[in-house]
């Protein structure tokens, strides 16, 4: 929490070394017993200028079969008869898949091969369940058991270095995903504004006073995390201007991707962030070409391609992944919405994606697999664990994906 309240009084009178905090990551413990983590972000910066994955879960379930439709099959129109969208109206992609109409803004990425598309991605985990489907996919397996750690955790451990940044991995949100559970150096917040220390100037001198002279550890402590503070002045989302006339959508994701820009921009030692965008569950009224469907999908494509504009020629080092728990059913129901499925859509973008190109073993909608769903014929493992391997330098994916051995999916360089 940051201190936005000061009393009228002479600050050196109401404020003590010990009872200052600072931002939403530095806590008492941290304070009082060991140099601030953050301080290290100014003080020992990780040297190699190292790529960066973006990881956008759509939770809730996300309709793989609007985000990505595949018009050249026949059944998808039979069984959608109201919620299908004609050809005419789709992007078309390579003859067979198409991109629906608010998912425009993605287009000249596609075009220019900076993303690609995967259809009938999922694990062969069979729940329906949006806890039971993203708990296992965010552990990085495929069924209840296993370790219970996050994926992402456990490939910040298997890369760690000696000067790692304490802001190594990021969560824009409230909350820190389960793919981050058990990791070091990460740090979860909404807003940048939330380190800062809201204090008028002459408090703000006076803070740094009581640090100035001492040797003792909380002195220390104290002036490094005034090093800190004057460094993530340069991260400031409020200031923060997009480069190359981006512009990102008023929306928590699009907000969410102009502060992980910030982060890169600043060299603060990023290399993984995690952001979400609900709202997918779409059992009734889920929308066509217009309805609540495609204002998601509308903002989801705005703020991708707003966030490739900003990072212009950076983004040949910044990878993002954009994938959801599991897909929905192929036909849709009585309510003009569609129900839990299986197989579903993932897109790529960015640094070594191999783009321009649709990657699916299409078997077709005519043979659904259980009550009626998208088969999967690409484990999402398969994916997290290329991406991994050819963009972050991970060397050994069964650290990762608990024994796992994933098959070669060619979708990244």
């Amino acid at each position: 929490m940051a201190i936005n309240d000061w009393q009228t009084c002479d600050p050196r009178l109401s404020v003590t070394r010990r009872g200052l905090l600072l931002g939403g990551a530095l806590g008492v413990a941290g304070w009082l017993s060991q140099r601030s983590a953050l301080s290290q972000v100014a003080l020992h910066p990780r040297g190699e200028n190292r790529n960066i994955l973006v990881v956008v879960f759509l939770r809730g379930g996300a309709d793989g079969l609007s985000l990505l439709v595949p018009h050249g099959d026949d059944t998808y129109y039979r069984m959608r008869p109201n919620l299908s969208i004609p050809k005419s109206s789709l992007h078309n992609l390579d003859g067979f898949f198409g991109l629906h109409p608010a998912m425009a803004p993605l287009v000249p990425l596609y075009e220019s091969g900076t993303l690609a598309a995967l259809h009938g991605v999922g694990s062969d985990d069979q729940t329906r369940s949006h806890f039971e489907a993203m708990n296992t996919m965010e552990r990085g397996v495929a069924r209840r058991d296993g370790p219970q750690s996050g994926w992402i955790a456990r490939y910040l451990s298997a890369t760690e270095s000696k000067h790692d940044s304490p802001m190594r991995a990021v969560a824009v949100g409230s909350t820190s995903p389960t793919s981050l559970f058990g990791a070091s150096h990460a740090t979860t917040f909404e807003n940048l504004a939330d380190f800062r220390l809201k204090a008028p100037a002459t408090a703000h001198k006076s803070l740094e006073s009581l640090y100035g002279r001492g040797e003792d550890e909380i002195s220390s402590s104290g002036r490094d995390t005034f090093v800190v503070l004057r460094t993530l002045e340069k991260v400031d989302a409020a200031k923060y201007k997009p480069s190359h006339s981006a512009a990102y959508p008023d929306s928590d994701l699009g907000f969410g991707l102009k502060q992980v820009a910030c982060l890169v921009r600043a060299d603060v030692g990023l290399e993984v962030a995690c952001l979400d965008k609900g709202g997918w569950d779409t059992h009734v009224t889920q929308g066509g070409q217009v309805g609540w469907l495609p204002v998601q999908m509308g903002d989801l494509s705005k703020s991708l391609a707003a966030f490739a504009t900003d990072m212009g020629p950076e983004m040949s080092r910044v990878t993002v992944v954009v994938m959801s728990e599991f897909g929905r059913r192929i036909a849709e129901n009585a309510g003009l919405g569609t129900d839990h499925g299986h197989g579903g859509a993932m897109f790529t973008l960015g640094g070594g994606v191999k783009g321009g190109r649709v990657h699916a073993r299409w078997a077709g909608l005519d043979k659904p697999v259980g009550p009626g769903d998208v088969g999967v014929t690409t484990d999402y493992r398969d994916v997290l664990a290329e991406v991994l391997r050819k963009r972050m330098g991970l060397r050994d994916s069964g650290a990762v994906f608990a024994g796992y051995e994933p098959a070669p999916v060619g979708i990244f360089s």
